[in-house]
């Protein structure tokens, strides 16, 4: 494995991290496709997370040099904080999550994460549920709509932060959004954040222009995800006719760390045998003739067009 610095903090994480999703059989994350509405209620747990196909993936992940998790809705933190009693890594590992509810637009205006004493009181819970002392990545993923329903939100946000991080109980804070690049900016210069995390993909490529320039002048963390664009990567290597999606799966994620100001790339999946491959691009981590050479017939799909037209739009709104 190799390891970059998360931007200017003192974490030396895996190029490639591993994701909490599980799947259904239909490849979809399980709870989100589910019951959405029960996988964002905070202490609903969905049966069956957490058993033998996933500490097989933790183990062969850790035998792999990952150190650093990502884990979203309380059926992935509760399965987590259960597996690593069992599966215990033989080095110390970072864990990123977020508060339940509370992020995206599953609050309005994200109220709830500027009030100081209900996010203490989630933290909490999460810590619980992870069975941890305190969170090393917590993920403040609000909209747009928060900053202009509330002039001082990201005043009230950084309070938070220097509060939660003083009383010991997250390490470090994780900005995000799905607001695009206007939320991205603001949350990068109000100082308070030490990483970005985003989807970042060769279809949706968005923070080139500006954000990854202001990342690396700012010395943040960037922490990438939906390098295989929620699995459509696949349907259009079909459309392309390219079968051997072990090599393209890999030339995708090549693609998002050949970026300096990527630190790892948060990798999801339920077979073993994907995440042996997918770790092998350590040992070969520049894009080969044949890697590039399928990411552009990627590119020439209508597939494709159509993802990214969609995706520049959602970025620049």
């Amino acid at each position: 494995m190799k390891y970059r610095r998360l931007g200017r903090t003192e974490a030396e994480v895996s190029v490639l991290s591993l994701g909490g999703h599980e799947y259904l059989p239909n490849k979809k994350s399980r709870g989100f496709n589910e019951d959405f509405t029960k996988a964002i209620t905070p202490g609903y747990i969905f049966e069956g997370f957490g058993g033998e196909d996933r500490k097989k993936i933790l183990k062969t992940a850790f035998e792999n040099g990952i150190n650093f998790l990502d884990v979203t809705h309380d059926s992935e933190k509760e399965a987590l904080g259960r597996n690593l009693k069992e599966i215990v890594p033989p080095f110390p590992v970072y864990v990123q999550t977020r508060p339940e509810g509370f992020v995206y637009t599953y609050d309005k205006n994200n109220e709830r994460m500027a009030k100081y004493e209900e996010l203490k009181k989630e933290v909490l819970r999460i810590l619980k549920l992870l069975g941890r002392e305190r969170i090393e990545f917590f993920n403040f993923a609000f909209m747009k709509e928060a900053l202009d329903n509330d002039p001082d939100y990201i005043q009230k946000i950084n309070c938070n932060i220097e509060a939660l991080k003083r009383e010991g109980l997250i390490q470090y804070a994780c900005a995000d959004t799905f607001s695009g690049e206007y939320t991205y900016l603001q949350q990068i210069e109000n100082g308070s954040f030490d990483t970005i995390y985003m989807n970042f993909n060769f279809g949706d490529y968005g923070a080139i222009e500006k954000v990854l320039p202001r990342v690396r002048e700012k010395g943040l963390g960037f922490i990438s995800r939906e390098a295989f664009m929620k699995g459509a990567l696949f349907e259009m290597a079909r459309e392309a006719g390219i079968t051997d999606k072990e090599v393209l799966a890999q030339a995708a994620l090549k693609w998002c760390l050949s970026f300096n100001e990527v630190t790892t790339v948060v990798y999801g999946t339920g077979n073993v045998e994907h995440l042996k491959s997918a770790v092998r691009i350590v040992d070969e981590p520049y894009l080969s003739e044949n890697e590039t050479s399928l990411i552009e017939a990627v590119k020439a799909t209508a597939l494709f067009k159509e993802f990214e037209k969609k995706k520049t739009e959602e970025f620049f709104q």
